[in-house]
């Protein structure tokens, strides 16, 4: 498979206008749509076309902290698929039911493989390979994007993020940098009357972040005129593997997260005082957020005060407390 398929060379092929290049991630960095997306769209298809009903409780809690509230946010759904299953056949509560849990072997090997991450690039993959788990997951992931296109109506973009595309438009190229299909970007874009400050938009179908970023910029722009925003490891991991900036939207301090950008950070970028110490301490807040040890697996001890520790062993002398008297 070419190093640059036609879709690519769309990105590779674009021009500089400006000196300064952004690029945007969409769901959950620009748009509110992360809860929506995966608690309606993707984790009940995982239930019903993975047949698990039985536990779909620990689905969705599983399924919730990979995709939402962890290091894994913003991971393709692919490798998001597998990592729920890998980590439900860890849980000794599901072990304790009986269900099976796909392990996606050929999946892992299109994940491994040069075809796009997308759903038409799963079925090119698929072509001349006989495997029902491969079938299960198109069929999935088709069903993702008709529940999401049936829920993706008028989503609202986060509070200070037309003011920031604005500003930036002025000075910098524009592009949707995003792992969903583009026939959802383009809508969702459009319907937000947001396309007027993009050059571009790529999704899925564009290959991965870290190509489209590439392709967007090689060769036109110094890497410190090159900034990525996003709200997903993933974004952070794209822009670091090229060398560029990363201006994080953090979960739950979106609309703080924009205030902050146009307050401050996009000033810093146009003016080469955004790299050091600036983006380290923002990356580091970032990170704080998304944790990789999931709830269950955690075990709290709690606080044990010389008091508690001896009514435990029976050793308090409750003579000496006079709350106790008169009880």
């Amino acid at each position: 498979m070419s190093q640059h398929p036609e879709v690519i060379q769309s990105l590779a092929d674009l021009q500089a206008g400006h000196d300064f290049f952004v690029g945007l991630d969409s769901d959950g960095t620009v748009f509110d749509t992360m809860e929506i997306k995966h608690k309606d769209c993707v984790i009940p298809n995982i239930i019903q076309y993975w047949n698990l009903q039985p536990i779909a409780g620990y689905v969705r809690e599983t399924a919730a902290f990979v995709n939402l509230y962890s290091q894994w946010r913003g991971i393709d759904r692919w490798t998001g698929l597998i990592t729920v299953c890998d980590l439900l056949r860890s849980r000794a509560e599901v072990q304790a039911v009986s269900v099976r849990i796909p392990r996606l072997t050929a999946l892992h090997d299109f994940i491994r493989s040069e075809f796009p991450p997308s759903t038409e690039g799963l079925r090119q993959f698929m072509a001349g390979r006989a495997d029902p788990e491969l079938e299960t997951a198109w069929e999935w992931s088709r069903a993702v994007n008709a529940t999401a296109r049936e829920r993706f109506r008028d989503i609202p973009n986060f509070p200070g993020v037309r003011e920031a595309l604005a500003n930036l438009a002025g000075q910098a190229d524009l592009a949707v940098v995003s792992g969903n299909p583009l026939e959802g970007l383009h809508r969702q874009w459009r319907e937000a009357g947001l396309t007027e400050f993009i050059t571009a938009i790529a999704g899925q179908e564009m290959g991965r972040k870290t190509d489209q970023l590439r392709s967007a910029t090689h060769g036109k722009y110094p890497k410190n005129h090159v900034l990525m925003i996003g709200d997903s490891p993933a974004d952070l991991q794209a822009a670091v593997a090229n060398g560029l900036l990363f201006y994080p939207v953090i979960p739950g301090r979106e609309a703080r997260s924009w205030e902050r950008f146009s307050a401050e950070a996009m000033e810093r970028f146009f003016g080469g005082a955004y790299a050091g110490p600036y983006e380290t301490g923002l990356i580091e807040e970032f990170e704080a957020q998304l944790p990789t040890t999931p709830p269950w697996e955690k075990t709290v001890t709690p606080k044990i005060t010389e008091t508690t520790e001896k009514k435990l062993t029976g050793t308090t002398d409750y003579t000496a407390c006079p709350e106790q008297s008169g009880n």
